[in-house]
């Protein structure tokens, strides 16, 4: 989901509602404590270089029972991270406390935010000898290139 997305959402419910990956509720005591852009600049292993761009929310649970975060207060932390930032319109990825601090991607449904899990995956599959479903890549891969 986009930044532009979330804002359309947000006009059409009443409370925001949060869902793990697993469908679990998300305690309605959560606060987001920040929005960020995070830019990442990264070769792959097969020496592209490569960007990319998120808009980061951080989801945390506290034992502040007494506030719920309502609809115009997130409207407003995303204006005001939007004009201070100078954010574009990236996809958004969610942080949010498990074992250890888990990155998610975003979807809308029924009226609830959902954390979809991500994955790691390889941006050189083309250059290395990958096989997906049991079916070999073609790799330019020797040696020298430093693939994988």
């Amino acid at each position: 989901m986009k930044l532009s997305e979330i804002k359309k959402y947000l006009n059409q419910i009443d409370d925001i509602i949060f869902l793990s990956p697993d469908g679990q509720l998300i305690p309605p005591n959560f606060h987001v404590t920040e929005i960020g852009q995070i830019n990442k600049r990264f070769v792959d292993c097969g020496g592209k270089y490569r960007e990319d761009t998120v808009v980061n929310f951080q989801l945390w649970v506290s034992d502040d029972y007494e506030h719920r975060l309502s609809v115009s207060k997130l409207k407003s932390i995303i204006e005001s991270s939007e004009k201070k930032l100078d954010l574009n319109n990236s996809e958004i990825e969610i942080e949010y406390q498990g074992d250890t601090i888990g990155k998610y991607g975003l979807d809308f449904k029924d009226g609830y935010f959902i954390l979809v899990n991500t994955l790691t995956n390889c941006l050189a599959k083309n250059s290395c000898k990958i096989e997906i479903n049991n079916e070999p890549i073609e790799s330019e891969c020797s040696s020298e290139s430093n693939c994988c």
